[in-house]
């Protein structure tokens, strides 16, 4: 059965191809059910190679389709290579990719460019398959690039607001970085191995010589932190927010940027291979990312953004894992973040999309009565994030959290730092949407306001009453006018349509059991260790400490969780303490805003002195060495006149002078 492999990335494909032939024929809601249909098959079709690899006794399979490049004695084969790494990779995408296709049938009901939508999100998950099917890096690039591009069309997708047109190219401009770095590492790769296919490369790593090593590692780090949002580069990913909701869902929390980790996990043995400090930098670079990105998230009041930053944070953990040699465990977390994530992302579009397209939490609260299987939904992946038992993300978290225990008390209590503001502001999140007061009640029913004007040199004071207008009461609140919509006349909220919340169900129950794919301190518990023990074995980390410390630390993270819910609920649901959001914060500490500062002065000035030095230099140099070639020819070719009279005459005094040269050095 693993002979189908090919048959998962195909069947998207397909569906990318059918919806650019016949998608606007085909129209609303078709088009959605097509795209739909083709994910799923995809999904099922996984489930049957899942099947036959664990029939095998060699869990890896290679699968050749055709030669894509052949150039002399390089050579690139367009194939697959699967193993159970590739294999879980592959489940979940187009597991959770189907079940965000079906959301987005509902979601994007009514817009003008519901095929073309769909047609994006098909050639996606075909691209994202590619990456992490390929059984070599070019392949792997491909599909690399490819999501990359279908990013763009996505964050961009309503691009008539130019600012959701510049968090496209923000993104497309910021990922090229990463890939440059992505391709250094290809071509050492190429240059050191002679060959671009994983299964001659990392079998070989082992042998490299450390200052190779850690060169090739750099550079594919350089790729991942681009690709997955980790300092300096992830001021992207916030502005991706600008996109339809499925699209944060699918790609900005369950799928694309995890493809850096997925890099990192695969290129695990060159990892090994490099100077011990290359590891070190990449988990503290993880610690740090996740608690720059969890002390932002206190303080979004855009309920995408806060879920935005919380990925940037959780991809820190993951990062922290694979830096502490813990790969197992960096897709243990890949995954159960896959599932709540995925969760909140959906439901806050639900939530919006219940709203009346208001995004701002401020305007919210209550919703748990109005929209129950939203709430629900939500509800649980938040527990999940927390890190409460007995849900996913208490599992994969903690896994990380001993890890650093393991290797080093001042990332442990950084990582714990951040768990425990992740806890705090998930939570405020969770208060300020599905409990509390209902502002938008009243917002859609103002009390009439008096004012009382003073009369003049003593005069009567007259009074006016006056309805203020729901901009009005939203700004009151903080609200930016030019981020409200109105909201109609006896507005409710309601929930969302079948094909909004089965999504949301089925991701809830996961993100609820999808823990138990890992269970500390049961040897027979430990089954995706045991699944991806081939592909690991002979680089992952492995635990050292006692089961009286892993308990220990299991009851800290527990109570770290529940202290950060208590704050949050201390604050926000019964205000008994003033919230702390600090406008530095609320502005990111001011990294963007620098960084783009930066950009558009001495960096624009930098880049124009550069664009400059190859115009007149560089440039230059060429045209002038051409024009110095042109104006030597003319000249020249005024000696060619055509008259053999005159050529004569040359070859006559050409002839003297040779001869006169010839008796001269004779006499001397």
């Amino acid at each position: 059965m693993v002979e189908l492999v090919w048959l998962i990335p195909a069947l998207p494909l397909t569906g990318f191809v059918l919806l650019v032939c016949f998608g606007k024929r085909l129209g609303e809601p078709a088009a959605g059910w097509l795209a739909t249909g083709m994910v799923t098959a995809s999904f099922l079709t996984a489930l049957v190679v899942f099947g036959g690899l664990v029939a095998k006794d060699e869990r890896a399979f290679s699968q050749t389709l055709f030669t894509w490049i052949p150039a002399g004695s390089f050579e690139v084969g367009m194939g697959f290579y699967l193993d159970p790494l590739s294999m879980t990779m592959v489940l979940f995408i187009t597991g959770i990719a189907a079940l965000i296709h079906l959301y987005s049938v509902g979601y994007m009901h009514g817009d003008p460019r519901f095929s073309k939508f769909f047609l994006y999100l098909n050639l996606f998950v075909f691209s994202m398959l590619m990456l992490v099917l390929g059984d070599n890096l070019l392949v792997t690039f491909l599909g690399w690039e490819g999501v990359g591009a279908c990013s763009y069309f996505l964050i961009s997708f309503w691009f008539e607001k130019p600012a959701n047109a510049s968090a496209g190219k923000k993104a497309f401009v910021t990922n090229r970085i990463g890939d440059w770095g992505f391709m250094m590492g290809m071509f050492l790769v190429f240059f050191t191995f002679g060959t671009l296919r994983y299964a001659d490369v990392l079998p070989a790593a082992g042998g490299l010589a450390e200052t190779t090593a850690t060169l090739i590692a750099l550079m594919f780090f350089i790729g991942a932190i681009g690709k997955s949002a980790q300092i300096p580069l992830f001021v992207w990913l916030p502005d991706a927010m600008a996109g339809p909701t499925p699209v944060s869902a699918l790609i900005h929390a369950a799928t694309m940027v995890t493809a850096g980790v997925y890099l990192m996990c695969r290129m695990s043995p060159v990892l090994e291979a490099s100077a011990d400090w290359v590891p070190q930098m990449i988990a503290w670079i993880g610690v740090l990312t996740a608690l720059l990105a969890a002390s932002i998230a206190v303080a979004q009041n855009d309920i995408k953004k806060v879920l935005a930053y919380s990925t940037v944070s959780q991809l820190g953990f993951m990062f922290l894992a694979v830096g502490l040699g813990a790969y197992w465990v960096a897709i243990f977390h890949m995954i159960t973040h896959a599932f709540f994530k995925a969760c909140l992302f959906l439901g806050a579009g639900s939530v919006i999309h219940g709203m009346d397209h208001n995004q701002d939490m401020r305007v919210m609260g209550a919703l748990r009565k109005f929209m129950p299987i939203t709430a629900f939904a939500f509800l649980v992946s938040w527990l999940a994030i927390a890190g409460v038992p007995p849900f996913s993300g208490f599992f994969s978290k903690d896994e990380i959290l001993t890890f650093a225990y393991q290797e080093s008390p001042a990332m442990y209590a950084a990582a714990m730092v951040a768990a425990l503001l992740t806890a705090y502001y998930m939570s405020r999140q969770v208060f300020l949407v599905f409990w509390g007061k209902p502002e938008w009640e009243e917002l859609t029913n103002p009390e009439p306001v008096t004012v009382v004007t003073p009369g003049e040199d003593g005069g009567e004071a007259t009074e006016t009453t006056t309805v203020p207008s729901q901009t009005e009461l939203a700004v009151a609140l903080g609200v930016p006018a030019d981020e409200f919509h109105e909201l109609p006349a006896e507005f409710h909220p309601h929930e969302s349509p079948w094909t909004m919340t089965v999504p949301l169900v089925v991701l809830g129950v996961l993100a609820m059991v999808g823990g138990f794919l890992n269970i500390p301190l049961v040897d027979d518990g430990h089954f995706l260790e045991h699944w991806l023990e081939p592909v690991f074995e002979e680089t992952s980390t492995h635990l050292t400490v006692s089961d009286a410390t892993i308990i220990a630390l299991l009851i800290v993270s527990t109570v770290v969780a529940a202290i950060g819910i208590a704050a949050a609920a201390v604050v926000y649901l019964q205000h008994r303490v003033k919230p702390v959001e600090p406008e530095i914060l609320a502005k990111g500490w001011y990294i963007d805003s620098s960084i783009s500062a930066f950009v558009g002065g001495p960096g624009t000035a930098a880049f124009e002195g550069v664009a400059a030095f190859d115009r007149v230099v560089v440039d230059g140099a060429v045209n002038g060495v051409g024009a110095g070639t042109r104006s030597l020819g003319q000249s020249v070719r005024q000696v060619q006149s055509g008259y053999v009279r005159r050529y004569a005459s040359l070859i006559g005094i050409g002839s003297v002078l040779v001869m006169g040269f010839m008796v001269f050095r004779a006499v001397v």
